[in-house]
């Protein structure tokens, strides 16, 4: 038989180059991996048989019946939310609770790093209600995207005007604060006018670690429907062919370390906090964070009714890469992620 081969749009992640360049080979699987500046549609593109998808809609979508997209538990992009409300520099807010009745910004409504972020901010004291929120593009010139939704909005929720930007209105003062999970170039200049509300949010961020024992999951991998109903397996080898990559990256990555000055040192760090895996896949090391994101959807109303975690990722196989019949890419099964060797 000839092995299948799927077309898979996502961003180039750095623990997906390894995938993407030939570097990591799954038995009975041939991937195409086609780079994107941005999150793709999967469903509306041509010729793709699945990428990279945001967590919120995928969630949304499923609990409302649509089955078009099967997701894999791969969180290929994740990360803390406590780096990502920014203020002017000259503002006097270093606290969340202090954004209560502000005037807050954000990159879209029902984003899923957004929805980590206003979960933080409930977490907080911080009620949702009396916040006024203003929803547009981070800078000018951005393409357009569903920023909105399809539910209606709160009232207190309005989108900018077509010519305004977030960093904009918050460089001139008529925003208090702005939430988004990427930077402004701005903000890597020594002159900029914005800094993180946090001004230690690193350790903000490993105490929310101490506490939930999960790093927030913001987009996924996902193929369509027909393609898996079409190979059955291709769910599991898919998944397995995702932890392969990144555990091959994290390899090379402690072995050549000099890509920033102080990567090594991050490595270290992340290691001891988080051992060899700070973001595993599978549904098992996931099952928290998965019933608490579906709990915050809800509870900020991205949802209309509590959705049960166990539909989203229903196959047996997905439980953990290398598990049901998926094979390790190297040599035969791998039913656990092993410890990765220290670098030499």
């Amino acid at each position: 038989m000839s092995r299948p081969a799927l077309r898979l749009a996502l961003r180039d992640w750095d623990h997906l180059v390894p995938l993407a360049a030939g570097s990591v080979d799954v038995p009975g699987l041939t991937l195409r991996i086609d780079s994107r500046e941005t999150t793709p549609d999967v469903l509306g593109e041509p010729g793709l048989d699945g990428g990279e998808t945001s967590f919120s809609r995928y969630v949304q979508a499923r609990a409302a019946g649509d089955d078009r997209l099967v997701g894999l538990p791969a969180f290929v992009m994740r990360g803390f939310r406590h780096r990502c409300v920014l203020v002017r520099s000259d503002s006097p807010r270093t606290a969340l609770a202090e954004l209560a009745g502000a005037r807050v910004g954000l990159t879209g409504w029902p984003d899923s790093g957004n929805t980590w972020t206003r979960a933080l901010l409930r977490a907080e004291g911080v009620e949702l209600s009396g916040v006024d929120w203003r929803v547009g593009p981070l800078t000018a010139g951005e393409s357009g995207k569903d920023r909105l939704g399809s539910r209606p909005l709160p009232p207190n929720v309005s989108a900018l005007t077509e010519d305004t930007s977030l960093v904009e209105e918050l460089g001139a003062g008529r925003l208090d604060a702005v939430l988004t999970p990427f930077m402004p170039p701005e903000l890597f200049t020594s002159d900029s006018r914005f800094r993180h509300l946090l001004t230690d949010h690193a350790t903000a961020e490993r105490a929310y670690w101490q506490e939930h024992g999960f790093v927030p999951g913001i987009h996924l991998v996902t193929l369509r429907r027909e393609v898996v109903d079409a190979a059955p397996e291709l769910p599991g080898l898919v998944l397995t062919a995702l932890e392969e990559s990144k555990l091959h990256w994290v390899r090379r990555r402690r072995h050549l370390a000099d890509t920033t000055p102080w990567l090594l040192r991050e490595l270290t760090e992340s290691a001891r906090l988080f051992g060899d895996d700070w973001m595993p896949y599978g549904t098992a090391r996931n099952a928290a964070m998965i019933e608490s994101f579906c709990t915050e959807l809800y509870e900020q109303g991205i949802l209309p009714e509590p959705v049960d975690p166990g539909v989203l990722f229903p196959d047996p196989a997905l439980t953990e890469p290398g598990s049901a019949t998926a094979p390790s890419a190297r040599s035969g099964s791998r039913p656990q992620p092993q410890p990765l060797p220290a670098p030499r």
